[in-house]
This record gives C-alpha cells, structure tokens and sequence, in this order.
C-alpha cells in the first residue's frame, strides 16, 4: 500500500478512536487491534502529528501514581474525520472501476 495513503488512514483511523472519549496510548491500540495492528512507536508518532495539525488536544493525569497522557478530539479533528469519509466515496468508486472486469470473467 502506498505509504502516503495508509498515513492518512492510519491518522483517521486514531481519530476515530477518540471521537467519542478521551483516551490514552495503551487504550487506544487495544480498541484498534481487532481492526488494525498498530505498534507504540507508530502510535505516538501519529498522535505527535495530530497534535502539531491542531486536529486533537493533550492533557496529562495521574493514575494510579503515574502520569498518563490522555487525547482529546478537536473540532478540526472530527472535521478531518468527515472529508475522510467523503473522500473514501471516490477511493471506492476507483477500486470499483478498477475491478470491474475481474467482476466479468
């Protein structure tokens, strides 16, 4: 896969991981395991970018006698989720064109 689409992907993917609460790195990649595998070092290189694009928020907590960092959407990051949404429209649309003589065999 090219590595620019799966980025953006991957980036959408955190996003929607957060869209409904906030969250922190460990949760994060558990709810994304039954989806998508996703290593700690990738996962906090793309929460860095999210953070730097404004498209999500960063507060640390204690727990437990730690201090944990938790993520928050922005509203430019559910706004990054909806293009997303629409832009995917026209990726399946190429893949459906693209197959559709394998379809005629």
């Amino acid at each position: 896969m090219d590595i620019q689409l799966k980025r953006g992907l991957l980036d959408v993917c955190v996003l929607a991981a957060i869209k409904n609460e906030d969250s922190y790195g460990y949760k994060i990649i558990k709810d994304m395991k039954p989806y998508i595998e996703l290593s700690e070092s990738t996962l906090y290189t793309i929460l860095k970018r999210l953070e730097s694009a404004g498209m999500m928020t960063v507060r640390t907590a204690e727990h437990d006698g730690r201090l944990r960092k938790y993520y928050r959407i922005t509203e430019t990051g559910r706004k990054r989720i909806e293009e997303f949404k629409l832009e995917w429209k026209e990726v399946i649309s190429v893949y459906q064109f693209v197959i559709k003589e394998d379809n005629h065999e």
